[in-house]
């Protein structure tokens, strides 16, 4: 079982509960600047109860990125002792995007995240109900196959447009709903682009944060 390090930036994420990361294969940091002094309870206990998979790098001095500079230095170190091992940055700091994108190249599994729970192992599969059989035509059952393709179609279009704008990105929900509607065609029902644009987050492409966004684009379609 490959070990998961939680490296979370306190300053950036007021992580309070460490109760899904529970479970042999974490092992936690919590990085805190000078002015962390005060931490909730729960999170406290929670640490003391992971024991030895879990401590704190406290930062002595406060600088411009300082603590960012220690995530990196720590990660850097646990990548070069356990490189089969999967990370995870908890921070809303796109900055460390760079990184991890150069890690992703070095064949290093590592991902950020904005909270605990949108950890990618802890992501919910969207549940499927079953439903008694209907008898239909043969001719009507291809109809759900077109409108699935359809809707893959305007993501596939929302996300080339996406990645072709680079730094051009809409950088709130309202203006990247109105970008999308743009690209897929202003005949399209805002019921569609709203759905087109959970996709895109369902997938990871989106980060939303209040009204804010933020991406995680490849540089290319994936295949």
């Amino acid at each position: 079982m490959k070990t998961n390090y939680v490296l979370i930036d306190y300053e950036n994420v007021h992580v309070k509960s460490l109760a899904l990361l529970q479970g042999g294969k974490f092992r936690v940091k919590v990085f805190l600047g000078p002015k962390n002094s005060r931490l909730p309870v729960e999170l406290v206990l929670a640490m003391k109860d992971l024991g030895d998979k879990a401590d704190y790098i406290l930062l002595e001095t406060s600088s411009a990125n300082a603590l960012d500079f220690h995530i990196t230095y720590y990660l850097g170190a646990l990548a070069e002792a356990d490189p089969e091992a999967i990370f995870h940055i908890i921070s809303k700091d796109t900055g460390f995007d760079s990184l991890i994108k150069h890690l992703q190249l070095k064949k290093i599994q590592c991902k950020r995240s904005i909270a605990i729970e949108q950890m990618p192992c802890f992501a919910t599969p969207v549940p499927v109900q079953a439903e008694a059989p209907k008898p239909q035509p043969v001719a009507a059952r291809p109809k759900k196959a077109a409108v699935r393709s359809t809707f893959e179609l305007l993501v596939t279009k929302a996300l080339t447009d996406l990645i072709k704008r680079k730094k051009a990105r809409p950088s709130t929900t309202k203006k990247l709903l109105s970008t999308i509607h743009a690209k897929c065609g202003k005949v399209i029902p805002d019921s569609e682009i709203d759905a087109v644009l959970k996709e895109l987050i369902k997938r990871g492409y989106v980060v939303v944060s209040g009204s804010k966004v933020s991406y995680q684009l490849p540089e290319d379609l994936p295949s």
